[in-house]
């Protein structure tokens, strides 16, 4: 049986073990956006495809949060709300975002580079609420989130596929 993440997970790097609720990039396979760059250098594979799926959907997660964290001073740390809360302050901020840039021609605001050193090098899960109660081992965790995973890779290369 395949374990249902019910549309909740936090989409990792490889510093976190792939497990319930974390959805990292397969190990030792191709990975940053610019290792597929250039001619001849497309996914060969279900791995790849995914992988490089999973560093264009960060790309993104970054930016968005770059733009939060110039715009939103709650992003500069990890709010102290629980998961839930989390979820619906960046709703609300998105929706605020989007609607200042629609009805204010004026609005412009630097996006300040992110400062590494001033974040942590893994993301804060402070306030995490489960929603459901489920007992497994670490063990049991990553292997339904790799067997998730590999679902999922094998969907999107498909995909892939179909599309050339």
């Amino acid at each position: 049986m395949i374990y249902a993440f019910i549309g909740k997970y936090f989409l990792v790097d490889c510093g976190f073990a792939n497990r319930r609720q974390f959805l990292a990039p397969f190990r030792g396979v191709r990975y940053h956006l610019q290792d597929f760059g250039g001619e001849g250098r497309n996914p060969e594979n279900a791995n790849e495809v995914f992988n490089l799926r999973h560093a264009s959907l960060r790309n993104v997660i970054e930016r968005i949060f770059g733009i939060f964290k110039s715009r939103f001073t709650i992003f500069k740390s990890a709010p102290p709300f629980p998961f839930r809360t989390q979820a619906e302050l960046v709703l609300a901020c998105a929706g605020l975002h989007n609607f200042l840039r629609k009805e204010c021609r004026s609005d412009e605001f630097p996006v300040e580079p992110d400062n590494e050193a001033s974040s942590p090098s893994s993301p804060s899960l402070a306030g995490f609420e489960e929603d459901e109660d489920v007992f497994e081992t670490q063990e049991q965790q990553r292997e339904h989130a790799n067997e998730w995973r590999i679902n999922i890779a094998s969907e999107i290369w498909d995909d892939h596929e179909r599309c050339e």
